[in-house]
């Protein structure tokens, strides 16, 4: 079972009008979706592998990325 967790964060009004105008062209995405797929995805691109530890921690942010690009809204 995927745990949600909160967070409140502030961004660069700009991007506020990007994410706002994808969210209006594109009705699958919400903003909640648009925030685990890019979060992830910077884990991704971001993270080390040196443990077995972060390895893990990749495996599951690749998932939550995957998870994030394809599914369906409800």
């Amino acid at each position: 079972m995927l745990m949600k967790v909160s967070i409140l964060a502030e961004i660069p009004e700009e991007l506020h009008e990007s994410l706002t105008a994808y969210l209006e062209n594109h009705p699958d995405w919400d903003q909640d979706r648009v925030f685990a797929a890019a979060l992830s995805l910077f884990l991704l691109q971001n993270g080390d592998s040196d443990t077995s530890e972060t390895s893990q921690n990749q495996r599951q942010a690749a998932r939550v990325y995957l998870e994030a690009l394809f599914q369906r809204s409800a």
